[in-house]
């Protein structure tokens, strides 16, 4: 007979059993040993489905191809800039991904994105020597200007965008900032004084509490209880750069944390 024997988003430890029966796969940091489904790490059980995953309370980000990343740059080579992707590898992204424009062989790259410059970048390839690829052609990807950038724990980025983009969503539309998350746990914030302040507050926050149920609806009482002046959205595209950062991360998690 096969059961589910995790509840969703409860607190599971290494070698808890999840899930019994061979009707049930696993997921993202689980195994099984005969008919069972056990955790590898302490973490939140997510059944969906049929599929039965953990998403860990802490740990380090591991790059993955399709990432979409908020790196500094670090260095410039001749071909291109060194990234650093807040974890024990950099990342180089060459010219030739950085930009649609031709570039002469002499020019100064420093021109385009000067050391200390950060950006919106997308992994394209992880090497088995941990070498990382980086690419700024697609829409959504772009170098930061303004706002602020603030850290949270990687594990915890799932429960900032929310189910469908839902958490995010909400602290975009109280805070009136544009806000890009990274899978790398780096968020670039953008809106009013007050706005990032707040919203910044409320990530933390979810980041302190990720662990606990009803988290949407704490979250939307905080904002309510803290409101923020707004600002007036404007409608003609003028801010499509920073909210099209939000478009990969949302769409990412969509139904899965």
């Amino acid at each position: 007979m096969s059961s589910i024997l995790v509840q969703d988003k409860s607190v599971v430890v290494p070698g808890e059993i999840l899930a019994e029966g061979m009707d049930y796969l696993p997921g993202d940091n689980t195994y099984r040993e005969n008919d069972k489904i056990y955790s590898k790490v302490l973490g939140l059980g997510y059944p969906a489905g049929r599929v039965i995953k953990v998403t860990p309370l802490a740990g380090p980000y591991v790059p993955k191809p399709g990432d979409k990343i908020i790196g500094k740059i670090i260095d410039i080579a001749f071909s291109g800039w060194r990234v650093n992707t807040s974890t024990a590898y950099s990342a180089m992204m060459n010219v030739k991904d950085a930009t649609s424009r031709f570039i002469k062989k002499e020019e100064d790259l420093s021109k385009i994105m000067a050391i200390g410059d950060h950006v919106v970048v997308k992994i394209t390839n992880v090497t088995s020597q941990n070498l990382i690829d980086l690419t700024m052609k697609e829409p959504g990807l772009y170098k930061i200007s303004g706002g602020r950038l603030i850290t949270i724990d990687s594990q915890k980025v799932p429960r900032v965008i929310g189910k469908k983009g839902s958490m995010i969503s909400q602290i975009k539309e109280k805070t009136g900032c544009n806000i890009t998350v990274g899978q790398n746990g780096v968020i670039w914030l953008k809106g009013s004084p007050e706005g990032e302040l707040l919203a910044e507050k409320a990530i933390k926050l979810i980041e302190q509490r990720s662990h606990q149920e009803g988290l949407t609806d704490k979250i939307e009482k905080f904002l309510e209880e803290n409101k923020v002046p707004l600002p007036e959205r404007k409608s003609n595209g003028s801010d499509l750069k920073e909210s099209e950062g939000n478009e990969y991360a949302e769409e990412t998690e969509e139904g899965g944390q």
